[in-house]
């Protein structure tokens, strides 16, 4: 049985439909369905069964689960702006802790979601510790953990692998609140009041051009799944496409998409602009100062471990997401 925590969220679901893919369903789905809307996610998935979250650490403290042949673990706090760092710390390192104890002792492939967040404001992207200086909590419980697996690297008894994912985006977020993706908040602001917000300039950026690594969720599947299948390596990897791009280039691709689909022709960013389709707001003073206004994955450690696929551009990563919403009906 392989385990997957946060099942019924955004990666871990598409963790589940990518196994499913490779026709593997003897599959325990860990997570919290207090939000019940979260199990949408799991209708078109094939899974053994379902625990929730506090009963399976209970069951993984008291030794009384067996049968687990590979864990890849992505449930978390993943809201960048929570303070409460007792919760974070609990929920986030603790946990991540004793799973990754529990795989050791029983020797069992662990995959864990990392976080670009542990590099703070960069400029730098690289899975060195030179390079980490988290600018939030969230960003500090991934950071912990990853210092953990460095100490143990020499001497683990199964592999481990952290991801450090950067912007993902793609189908199964809309549970996610705020949290979703930019793409996923442009499309429904077009939607509803036919204009995309973006923030305007700041740190050096001009309005619309602060640039992430935008990483569309079948590729961050593609690089978990790869790991699965070759347990001869174990470390820390950058998760994204190793190409920086502006919010405007997220923007452009939702809107173009939704006009397209309603026949109407594409338009350049300065056309979306001038016919007020993109908007641009002034940059909130709470973020100055904890906001990531570049980043860019280096992909060197990831390609030397063997991982030679592409990635999408958010051109065509948005495009796909937005014809998904679409077709589902989400829009």
């Amino acid at each position: 049985m392989i385990v997957v925590t946060g099942g019924a969220g955004f990666i871990g679901s598409n963790i589940v439909k990518g196994l499913n893919v490779r026709g593997i369903s003897d599959i325990l789905v860990v997570d919290d369905l207090t939000d019940g809307d979260k199990f949408i996610n799991l209708v078109n998935l094939n899974i053994a069964d379902y625990l929730h979250k506090d009963v399976f650490r209970e069951r993984l403290l008291k030794g009384q689960l067996s049968g687990i042949e590979a864990v890849f673990h992505q449930g978390a706090c993943s809201d960048t702006t929570e303070r409460n760092g007792q919760y974070m710390m609990d929920n986030n390192y603790r946990v991540t802790l004793e799973l990754f104890e529990w795989c050791q002792q029983a020797k069992v492939p662990f995959i864990y979601a990392s976080s670009a967040a542990v590099y703070g404001a960069g400029p730098s992207y690289i899975e060195d510790i030179l390079y980490e200086s988290p600018l939030n909590v969230y960003g500090y419980s991934k950071f912990l953990f990853d210092q953990v697996l460095r100490r143990r690297l020499s001497a683990l008894t199964a592999p481990v692998v952290g991801l450090r994912y950067f912007n993902v985006y793609g189908p199964h977020e809309q549970h996610k609140g705020r949290m979703s993706s930019v793409a996923f908040h442009n499309a429904n602001q077009y939607r509803e009041e036919n204009h995309v917000r973006l923030f305007g300039g700041w740190d050096g950026y001009p309005d619309g051009g602060q640039q992430r690594d935008f990483i569309y969720v079948d590729d961050a599947v593609e690089v978990n799944l790869y790991f699965l299948e070759h347990p001869e390596i174990s470390g820390i990897f950058n998760c994204g496409t190793g190409r920086a791009q502006p919010f405007n280039d997220v923007a452009c691709a939702v809107v173009n998409a939704l006009r397209m689909a309603e026949g109407e022709s594409e338009l350049s960013l300065q056309e979306l602009v001038d016919q007020q389709l993109i908007h641009y707001i002034d940059f909130p003073e709470d973020l100055k100062g904890r906001y990531q206004s570049h980043t860019q994955a280096d992909l060197t450690q990831l390609r030397e471990a063997g991982y030679d696929k592409p990635f999408h551009d958010v051109h065509t990563g948005v495009t796909k997401y937005m014809q998904y919403l679409l077709e589902q009906g989400r829009l």
